[in-house]
This record gives structure tokens, C-alpha cells and sequence, in this order.
């Protein structure tokens, strides 16, 4: 028994994201209902060892022409280096129109197969199979394709939707506790944007999903594409209320890019944890949020074993306050240079604040930890 939620809007073609178990054996049929041409499968090494057989198996039973193309695994192969090698291979596929990319993997992988689907022949169409928590609550739900530069992370991208999702409970089995952790930050924050009561699940009878209870887990991803999705069928392009989505991301992404982008050492998840953890405690320092609600927002994150200051990561402390707001200044939520940022008037209450005060947010930083 699966879930089908429609995600919809003004600027792109319905399409559904199927919730449930054992999904990556019915594949083949579900792509089948999409094209009769060639499909490409990009897929990093990992997950094509785990779970490309299976994938492959569902296309050829459903008659489809299928390749399948891996990249390294890991944040480092969201480059143009690596997105021209995919495109590369793609041409010499001579694929056309009509055919198809299938992005089975996380985040990473729906990112750059998403992007090389948009860029090729000014776009092909593509379908998300996301493998990991944070890429099934999150990044492979409403079009946003990207790679990373030296200058921060996914500042280069296209916004191309995808055609379906696909969301197979059963693979996050194979999830490592820390990625499966990671992913249960952006769950965490859906609850923290804009509902209450499912923060409040999350943090108590259903925490028993970051461990890996399929049942939570499937409550919990139904939950969150029925919040992204309503989201971003309202507005697509981050104009307005999309941006609530990127609570703790400004922090985080400033973060991540400082630390190099090394997930030895911070994941992104765990860059959204603290990154939402330090927007409720410098929310609460403009007055705008209660410290119990930044208390009970702080707990539920601390709870599930991700981290909350700069203390709990290595090397935290020798980020300096000044980069990591030269680093949110270019954030793509800026306007002409100017800070803007998600915070929150409490759980479930987030807002956008334009033209924060740099310098108050730099001494801000330095409490937290920051030199």
C-alpha cells in the first residue's frame, strides 16, 4: 500500500510523488507509463551496487532501453567537472527528446542528474528516485537542480521539475545512522516552519523514526511532501513563502562552505540542524521568539543526535564570525547585497527578515562560538 500526493502549480505539468515499500521493483512500470524511449539511470557507487540491480531488473521487464551511468559519491561531485562529464556521456547515449534520465540516489545525485536532465537539448525529462531521508523529505520535491562552486553551494543551477517521484521506504534501511539522522534534520524543520503539531510528533512518539522505524519514517515523509509540495505549488521560483523552506540553511550553507564541504565533518543535514538551532536562539535575540519555544525547538533537534552549536563539530570554533556572514551575504535568498534570513516567531511560525544588520549578526556569531 503506497501514498500518492500530486505536487501542482501555475508553471509546471502535475506530478506525483508515490510514498511506500518495496516501489523499486514496480519502477519499471511506472517509467514505461512516461516513455517508450531510452533511459539513462545516474547513479552514484554506492547506490548502484545496492540498488541498480533492482532498478535495472524493473526497466527490462518493462521493455525499456536502459544504461546506467555512475559518478563518484559524496558533495564533491556536484561540479562542473562532473556535470560535463554526465553530459558528455549523455551525448555520446545519443539520446533525443523523448528520452529519459532516472536520478536513483540522494541528494547529490538529484541534484546533478536534475541539472544535466535541464541543461541537455535545453531539457530532457527526468524522474526523482531518491534513496536517502533528507532526499526523499526534501531536495527530489520541487525542481531545484544544482551544483556547488568554490564561492558557496548551489549557486548554479535550474530550476527543472520532474516528471514523478519515486519514495521506497525500504531503501532507507541501508542508510548509515549518522545519513538517516541527517536526513530526520529537515524533517525536524518542515514541523519547525510551519507545523507545530508534527514538530511535536517528531520530537516524541515519532522519534522513532531517526532510528529507523519504517513506520515513522513513512509517516514522516508523506508529511513532509504534503508540506513542500503545497509550498511549492504555490510558489515555485522562491518568491515568497518557498523561502520558509531554507530555515536553518542560510546558517547552514555558510557553514558547510567555510568547512570546505567536507561531510567527514559536517553533513548537510547536521549544517541544517545547528543552522536552525542558531536561527531560534538569534531569533530570540531580536525579540521576535519566546526562549521556551527556542528551548523546545532546540531539544527536539538535540534529541535526535544532531548537533546544535558550533562546539559539537570539529573545527566550529576557528570559523570566523566575519566569513560566515561574507559567506550568508551571497546566500541566493540576498537581495543587492543585502542579509536576508529565515527565522521564527515561535515552532511552526517561521518568517523571512530582510536587511538584517550584518554587524549585529557577526557579534551574534561570536557568542555562538565563532572567533
Amino acid at each position: 500500500m503506497s501514498t500518492i500526493l500530486t505536487v501542482s502549480g501555475s508553471g509546471f505539468l502535475p506530478y506525483e510523488v508515490e510514498v511506500g515499500r518495496g516501489l523499486l521493483a514496480e519502477l519499471g512500470a511506472q517509467v514505461a507509463s512516461l516513455t517508450r524511449g531510452r533511459v539513462v539511470v545516474i547513479s552514484d557507487e554506492t547506490v548502484a551496487a545496492l540498488h541498480g540491480p533492482t532498478v535495472l531488473a524493473s526497466l527490462d521487464v518493462a521493455g525499456l532501453r536502459t544504461r546506467i551511468l555512475t559518478i563518484p559519491p559524496g558533495e564533491a561531485s556536484k561540479s562542473f567537472a562532473e556535470l560535463e562529464r554526465v553530459i558528455d556521456r549523455l551525448l555520446a547515449y545519443e539520446l533525443d527528446r523523448k528520452d529519459l534520465v532516472v536520478a536513483l540516489g540522494g541528494g547529490v545525485v538529484g541534484d546533478l542528474a536534475g541539472l544535466a536532465a535541464a541543461l541537455y537539448m535545453r531539457g530532457i525529462d527526468f524522474i526523482q528516485v531518491p534513496t536517502t531521508l533528507l532526499a526523499q523529505v526534501d531536495s527530489s520535491v520541487g525542481g531545484k537542480t544544482a551544483i556547488d562552486t568554490p564561492r558557496g553551494k548551489n549557486l548554479v543551477g535550474a530550476f527543472h521539475q520532474p516528471r514523478r517521484v519515486t519514495a521506497d521506504i525500504d531503501v532507507l534501511a541501508t542508510l548509515p545512522a549518522r545519513q538517516l539522522r541527517s536526513g530526520w534534520a529537515e524533517v525536524l524543520k518542515h514541523g519547525l516552519v510551519c507545523d507545530a503539531p508534527f514538530f511535536s510528533w517528531l520530537a516524541g512518539e515519532g522519534a522513532s523514526g531517526a532510528t529507523g522505524d519504517p513506520a515513522a519514517l513513512e509517516r514522516a515523509v508523506i508529511r513532509s511532501v504534503e508540506i513542500k509540495s503545497t509550498i511549492v505549488g504555490e510558489d515555485e521560483r522562491e518568491a515568497g513563502r518557498r523561502a520558509l523552506l531554507n530555515l536553518g540553511h542560510t546558517f547552514g550553507h555558510a557553514l558547510e562552505a567555510e568547512l570546505g564541504f567536507d561531510e567527514t565533518v559536517l553533513t548537510h543535514g547536521e549544517a541544517v540542524a545547528l543552522g536552525c538551532a542558531m536561527a531560534f536562539r538569534y531569533s530570540a535575540e531580536l525579540n521576535q521568539c519566546a526562549a521556551a519555544e527556542v528551548d523546545l525547538a532546540v531539544a527536539g533537534l538535540a534529541a535526535a543526535g544532531l548537533p546544535v552549536r558550533l562546539s559539537e563539530i570539529a573545527g566550529g570554533e576557528k570559523v570566523a564570525a566575519e566569513a560566515l556572514v561574507r559567506r550568508m551575504a551571497g546566500d541566493k535568498k540576498a537581495e543587492g547585497g543585502r542579509l536576508t534570513l529565515i527565522l521564527a516567531r515561535g515552532i511552526g511560525q517561521a518568517f523571512v527578515e530582510r536587511d538584517v544588520d550584518a554587524g549585529r549578526l557577526t557579534e551574534y556569531l561570536r557568542t555562538e562560538g565563532a572567533r
